[in-house]
């Protein structure tokens, strides 16, 4: 089987960097790597919903889905890790994804998300039946930590949890923007009294979907369903208690955020620099991440916006984001002012 989305995904990632990135930049992004380049790569090419979509993805897999798309002539090799999208592969990047994601605001979590959950249904299914003892299917000492406070704050003795939870999840699953088939897998990941929840290799072969595409559409159904959970916190209490702190609010990386705590109340690059004890670039590198995510966020502080201009159209006129070639073209500018334009964007 291939995996289709996961070469789709790749494909219209390596379309959007335009050949202005090796192809581990893309490998780098889809793992979620918090490093300053992968963070501004998802601010100048807008990719942030595929930031972090599969952070354990191994280098191996990969790369052999690399030469899947090289062997199908979707992409060709310029040069070593340089790259080109093929007429195919144009062909192909412009068909829709079904389904959709929101890796920034996730990175991961929505499996923190599910594994609080998936313990908590195999418990109260267990204590439905007046089984206290099993073997929990989640065996993170935190994890099932966290579920036997829950468990207790709700007070699952009475038996009205089990009816009140699964209440919440039809609701909230009906209204939730999947089809009917990506819902189901992550139904099929859960397990209960006598029920064991299905495995990757379990679903793919029952769907006739490859492995990878299995996970990809349980991890764009989980984004949206918890989306739809953030929205609607009052209409579905318990669950929002299980997703307590899986949604990244604040998308700030913890150094960047001290930066942008110091530069709220006034001080300048130059002093924070001196207060943090940190090169003026890293500090600048902070700045340019606040502009990427802070929708208020005015770079007019240090760039005209005639100047603004002048950078957006350099970007249409000459179809790169490259910051050597803007520089060439508008020296005047630094690297630094040239960067926040590109992680501000239009």
């Amino acid at each position: 089987m291939l995996e289709l989305i996961f070469q789709s995904i790749v494909l219209k990632i390596l379309h959007k960097l335009n050949s202005e990135r090796t192809i581990s930049a893309v490998y780098h992004l889809i793992r979620g790597k918090r490093s300053g380049q992968t963070i501004q790569d998802v601010g100048i090419f807008h990719l942030h919903k595929f930031f972090g979509i599969l952070p354990k993805l191994s280098r191996k897999i990969f790369d052999e889905e690399i030469n899947k798309l090289i062997e199908q002539e979707y992409i060709s090799i310029v040069q070593e890790s340089n790259y080109e999208v093929t007429e195919k592969g144009l062909k192909k990047v412009q068909e829709p994804l079904p389904i959709s994601f929101d890796g920034w605001h996730y990175r991961g979590n929505e499996h923190l998300f599910f594994a609080r959950l998936s313990l908590i249904v195999q418990s109260l299914s267990h204590q439905k039946r007046g089984i206290m003892k099993f073997i929990p299917i989640q065996q993170n000492e935190e994890i099932q930590q966290w579920v036997k406070n829950f468990l207790l704050a709700n007070h699952y003795q009475n038996g009205t949890l089990q009816d009140s939870l699964l209440e919440e999840m039809i609701s909230s699953l009906e209204n939730t923007n999947c089809n009917e088939t990506d819902k189901l897998f992550v139904m099929q990941r859960l397990a209960g009294y006598k029920i064991p929840g299905y495995t990757w290799q379990q679903i793919s072969m029952l769907e006739n979907v490859s492995n990878m595409d299995v996970q990809l559409t349980y991890i764009s159904c989980l984004h949206n369903w918890l989306n739809e959970i953030a929205q609607k916190n009052e209409q579905y209490p318990l669950l929002n208690q299980i997703a307590m702190n899986i949604r990244i609010e604040i998308p700030l990386t913890g150094s960047a955020l001290q930066t942008a705590n110091l530069f709220r109340k006034g001080y300048s690059i130059e002093q924070i620099s001196s207060i943090r004890n940190l090169k003026i670039s890293t500090i600048e590198d902070h700045i340019v991440e606040l502009a990427m995510n802070e929708p208020n966020f005015s770079i007019e502080e240090f760039i005209s916006p005639t100047d603004i201009e002048l950078v957006l159209n350099a970007i249409h006129d000459y179809n790169t984001r490259k910051l050597k070639i803007l520089h060439e073209v508008i020296p005047h500018l630094s690297y630094f002012q040239l960067r926040l334009v590109l992680a501000r964007g239009e």
